[in-house]
């Protein structure tokens, strides 16, 4: 009982009501935890209930203020569930679909290739190479200065070309789709 007197009342409070709630073994921060959720919300509370309580001109919040405010919170912070004559209307309207048949035979059913991350999912155009119509690749060579012109023309890269052929890859490598 002596660590229990070190911690503070609303602490206390906090962890009294978890114990209550069947709640034996949790972290030490979870006490800090609600705690800041709580004086968050009464906080929040209170200053709707000091804005009502201006608005009505009142010189000091009230009960009736306090209550507005809270009911306010409830009506934008929580959503009640539908009735439960709409949910089991709902259940029945969904439940009068048939599943599909299921086609296939034993094993595992999977997904088409299409729907799995293994599908190729980028395609890369791949250029043809292609000589400069007035390169020959017999090159005769009569004198020095005529030798160096001819090698570097020689020398020029080959122009590529888009062939429009596509290719695709998939991530796991099974290789490459023309």
């Amino acid at each position: 009982m002596a660590e229990d007197d070190d911690i503070p009342r609303d602490a206390k409070m906090v962890k009294t009501i978890l114990e209550s709630m069947g709640v034996t073994r949790f972290e030490p921060r979870v006490i800090n935890q609600f705690l800041d959720l709580w004086y968050r919300y009464v906080v929040d509370v209170l200053g709707d209930a000091q804005t009502y309580s201006e608005h009505a001109g009142k010189p000091a919040i009230d009960c009736d203020d306090v209550k507005l405010a809270i009911q306010s919170r409830v009506n934008s912070s929580f959503q009640q569930p539908p009735p439960r004559e709409l949910l089991v209307d709902l259940a029945k309207a969904r439940n009068s679909i048939p599943l599909p048949k299921i086609i296939g035979g034993y094993g595992i059913s999977l997904p088409p290739e299409v729907d799995t991350l293994i599908y190729p999912n980028y395609q890369l155009n791949v250029p043809t190479r292609t000589s400069f119509p007035d390169m020959d690749n017999d090159i005769e060579w009569e004198d020095d200065d005529d030798k160096e012109e001819t090698a570097k023309d020689a020398a020029q890269p080959t122009q590529l070309q888009d062939s429009g052929r596509k290719v695709s890859f998939s991530i796991a490598g099974k290789g490459p789709k023309a």
